[in-house]
């Protein structure tokens, strides 16, 4: 047949040429198809917008491929870098080299890649928004005051932005922003650790340690090769990564008071940066939030991973394991802790504000030292205290609204022995992504029933996320705005007051939310999209992202300040609605990033490779095992 095809075909047009000599033309146009293609397959860029063709390879070498879209304007366009999704034991250096044949490339893009990657871009330029108006008008405050352009330090005076937005940025593909914020980090930061007053632990562990640890290992800090040579054939913007391990570890050097000073294993609340002391809070008797005291464990114990000094890691896990040995109520706990007596203070349970991260915490701990694959005896009660306060989560917590039934969690604030109450915090809204997190273990449902890592129990866990998430997206459709309030109570009877909706008519549960006018505020906060996020990741159900996408739209509506930022809004239930003028730094921390992974492909930073700390900077899992393999 190919005799004949070429001496009836392409010898028509090459009358002289014998049939040698042709089959040697097709070899050598194979091999140079063979070298194109080998050369195209080392190109790696490990970040990108959308422009590129991003491959990558896992710890077995399998070949990982997700194409990423760009308008034709981006293609002359230097593409930024997406965060290596390898662990940091397998860096794989960047790559910044256009991958070949655009064009091509595009072709192949289904509608569906195209809208999503175009919406990813919207966030971006939202990011790009909000961080412009913070440099123009509080560079190094904490947080930006959008309206009035100007900045505060309600956070101590660390410059919490700057930290809490870098690795967003990264994750972004921002080098111009990571290189500000590297700058800032590196000749500024060090100094206020050494010179500023009070701060508090939790906040501070969460956001500025947090946020620094997570810089470092996306940076390719966390990698054990030489950096220097490692930054040079990356060209990361910024400084050398171990700027921000030395920045952590003297930060941590000053935080580790709140545990070496308190008289029982619950550290104190407050800390004295220049003068490295710590000191009870100067209410509630002393005592601090349980869920403050519980939600330091992972950026503590990465910080030992990475520096090899055990005091860190050693003293924030000493807090869980005295609460181990404390009466609980069918696995939930008061929302106060004493320092003093190292017992429970008070009996109000609820998973909103002071509870909710030591949930959190319990599974992500457990997570992230790499027990649900290697089965570490040593952690293993993490999960259990986790599990048993799920299982009292849906006995004693869990509701269903009137008329039309949205599930719910409610709070007890007399204890097991009060009247229910049927507020709910919108930080409750984390405990959807939470409990599918700890269904599937970072995988998604299917491929986690696949391998035998989902039970019964998974199964109902997982079920009790999605309607919660159906939930905590109601609060954001219910209003006039489109956006969450603070607080809301559900209707448990049949008498619906009035002027308490809101604000949206055509909302199918106008009757089964109560927005009070104290509550109707709305602080730009992420646990919603972060549960969106991590649903869609887990169960691929497309209609999370379009919750998200309808969320991001009614930020923009709303919250943006023209100037630059973004801002807090007072009432969320009417149209225009009135402006609060601060900006939260989880909005670039948190918000932002979630949005943008929740519209991205879900090879950038896996669920079951990272954990994502409470403020949202993703820590690496520890242990490396099958279960990481694709």
């Amino acid at each position: 047949m190919t005799q004949s095809m070429m001496s009836k075909g392409i010898r028509f047009y090459c009358p002289s040429c014998g049939v040698g000599g042709i089959l040697g033309l097709f070899m050598i146009i194979g091999l140079l198809y063979l070298a194109v293609l080998h050369t195209s397959d080392q190109a790696s860029p490990l970040r990108s917008l959308g422009n590129l063709h991003l491959h990558t390879s896992n710890a077995k070498g399998n070949s990982i491929t997700n194409e990423q879209h760009a308008s034709y304007r981006h293609l002359q366009r230097k593409p930024p870098r997406l965060p290596p999704r390898v662990r940091s034991s397998q860096y794989i250096p960047n790559n910044k080299t256009i991958a070949a044949d655009h064009a091509h490339v595009l072709k192949q893009k289904t509608s569906v890649n195209l809208l999503w990657e175009n919406r990813q871009v919207k966030v971006v330029e939202a990011f790009r928004h909000a961080w412009q108006g913070y440099k123009t008008y509080a560079m190094g405050r904490d947080e930006l005051k959008p309206i009035s352009h100007s900045g505060e330090d309600g956070l101590g005076g660390l410059g919490a932005t700057v930290v809490d937005a870098l690795d967003t940025a990264i994750i972004m593909g921002l080098d111009d922003v990571v290189r500000e914020a590297g700058t800032w980090i590196e000749k500024e930061l060090q100094t206020r650790i050494e010179t500023k007053g009070q701060v508090n632990l939790f906040e501070t562990t969460i956001r500025i340690l947090g946020g620094l640890l997570s810089a470092y290992h996306l940076s390719g800090g966390s990698n054990k090769t030489d950096v220097a040579a490692l930054n040079a054939i990356n060209k990361m913007p910024g400084p050398d990564p171990n700027v921000y391990l030395e920045r952590a570890t003297s930060l941590a050097d000053k935080l580790i008071s709140a545990f070496t000073m308190s008289p029982t294993a619950i550290p104190y609340s407050d800390v004295i940066l220049r003068s490295g002391t710590a000191h009870p809070a100067g209410t509630d008797g002393g005592a601090c939030s349980t869920s403050e005291a519980t939600t330091l464990q992972l950026e503590f114990g990465y910080l030992t991973e990475v520096s090899g000094d055990a005091k860190y890691g050693k003293a924030a896990m000493r807090v869980l394991e005295h609460i181990k040995g404390l009466p609980k109520t069918d696995g939930l706990v008061p929302i106060y802790i004493s320092p003093h007596t190292g017992q429970f203070q008070g009996v109000n349970i609820r998973l909103g504000s002071r509870g909710d991260s030591y949930y959190e915490y319990l599974l992500k701990v457990w997570l992230r030292g790499g027990a649900a694959i290697n089965n570490d005896k040593s952690i293993s009660y993490l999960k259990e205290m986790y599990d048993d306060a799920m299982e009292g989560v849906k006995h004693h917590l869990v509701r269903m609204s009137k008329p039309k039934g949205l599930r719910f969690v409610g709070e007890l604030p007399s204890g097991m022995m009060g009247a229910f109450s049927p507020k709910m915090d919108h930080l409750v809204c984390f405990l959807a992504g939470n409990l599918a997190l700890g269904a599937t273990k970072g995988l998604t449902k299917q491929e986690a029933i696949k391998r035998g890592h989902f039970n019964a129990q998974d199964e109902e866990n997982f079920q009790l996320a999605e309607d919660l998430a159906k939930t905590c997206y109601e609060m954001y459709s219910v209003t006039a705005t489109g956006l969450a309030p603070e607080i809301v109570y559900f209707h448990m009877d049949e008498e619906y007051p009035e002027n308490l909706s809101g604000g949206n008519a055509d909302s199918e549960f106008k009757h089964d939310i109560i927005i009070q006018p104290r509550d109707r505020h709305n602080l730009l906060r992420p646990e919603t999209v972060e549960s969106l996020f991590i649903l869609y990741r887990t169960s691929e159900d497309p209609k999370y992202r379009e919750w998200g996408w309808k969320i991001f739209q009614a930020f923009e509506s709303h919250t943006k300040v023209e100037s630059g930022g973004f801002c807090s809004l007072d009432d969320v239930t009417n149209i225009p609605a009135r402006k609060r003028d601060k900006m939260e730094t989880f909005f670039l921390g948190e918000t932002l990033k979630y949005l943008y992974l929740l519209f991205g492909d879900a090879s950038v930073l896996p669920l079951h490779e990272y954990v994502f700390n409470t403020e949202a900077h993703p820590l690496p899992i520890s242990s490396f095992s099958p279960l990481h393999v694709q």
